[in-house]
């Protein structure tokens, strides 16, 4: 019996020794953006673009972003995600990513909440680059998986 106890407790603590050697698993969701003057609200005839990759670790609760643009009416003045909002909805800023001049590749990272992650997931951010001819956005993208 007391053999039985032994090898019962010698068990437990094993296996709490590998459950807690076990790291949480880690899910890294990957999302888009494709920019264009066509898709602000109100659509503008910028012939701007850009394309910005963005991915988001959960367990870490971290947004990376790396992108580009081209073709804009001058040097971008401030960059933003927006949310939350629908496709061809206006949102207030959800996460600063530049005030002042935005290089033609740029990439960064930031620590969501939980609600802002919760919104990145369910489809309602966008990001907008701004300029002095368009203060309300130049180009536009909604972030989709």
């Amino acid at each position: 019996m007391k053999r039985l106890i032994g090898l019962t407790i010698a068990g437990l603590a094993v296996a709490a020794i590998a459950a807690w050697g076990i790291p949480a698993r880690t899910e890294v969701l990957s999302y888009k953006v494709e920019l264009n003057g066509s898709s602000e609200v109100p659509p503008n005839p910028s012939k701007g673009t850009g394309s910005i990759s963005v991915t988001y670790d959960t367990t870490e609760k971290k947004l990376s972003w790396k992108g580009s643009y081209s073709g804009l009416t001058g040097v971008v003045t401030v960059a933003h995600f927006h949310g939350p909002a629908a496709m061809g909805k206006n949102a207030g800023i959800a996460l600063g990513i530049a005030a002042g001049n935005l290089p033609p590749s740029f990439e960064g990272s930031a620590t969501l909440t939980d609600a802002q992650a919760a919104d990145l997931a369910a489809g309602r951010w966008y990001l907008n680059l701004h300029t002095a001819a368009y203060p309300a956005g130049e180009i536009r993208g909604q972030v989709v998986k």
